[in-house]
């Protein structure tokens, strides 16, 4: 496994999908969303077991990520949107230790809310005293992406800010 070659003095940051704890994951739970619109109740129905079941698989990978963290004593560090109402924020026992309502503020591009987890560790909550420079609309790898892949997407300003203030 990825563990065997985890030395004294790493430390592991995930950036778990979130595609199953979102704040629209319900709808699709209940047949509402936009794209069910035409979807007879028997698919619906089938559709919501293959979701349960993947939610399932995936708070089985996120818990299990962090009980062999805690009992390895790695250092782990997990992101994951904050939408409200999020799954993991109602529903898993251990709270984030880091809550960014605007990741605008620290060069991202998107006003986007984020938690963290810090497991094994606490941040470090540097002080950091550069501007920060906005730049609306920035592309990835000098590619422009669709609204959609940016929003899911950290940009290289914020990810140099957030671990100089809150990792190093």
């Amino acid at each position: 496994t990825v563990f065997e070659n985890v030395q004294e003095g790493d430390q592991i940051i995930a950036f778990f999908p979130c595609t199953r704890f979102e704040c629209k994951i319900p709808l699709w739970f209940r047949g509402q969303a936009q794209q069910q619109k035409s979807w007879s109740e028997e698919k619906k129905l089938m559709y919501a077991m293959e979701l349960h079941q993947e939610l399932s698989d995936f708070y089985k990978l996120f818990s299990e990520l962090i009980l062999v963290c805690k009992k390895r004593n790695i250092p782990l560090i997990i992101e994951n949107p904050y939408t409200q109402p999020h799954y993991l924020t109602q529903f898993f026992p251990i709270k984030p230790k880091l809550i960014d309502f605007d990741r605008s503020e620290r060069g991202d591009n998107m006003k986007k809310p984020t938690q963290y987890w810090f497991i094994n560790r606490e941040p470090s909550n540097n002080f950091i005293f550069e501007p920060q420079i906005i730049n609306e609309q920035r592309t990835h790898d000098g590619i422009s992406k669709n609204r959609k892949t940016v929003r899911s997407m950290i940009a290289p300003d914020y990810a140099n800010r957030f671990i100089r203030e809150f990792i190093i």
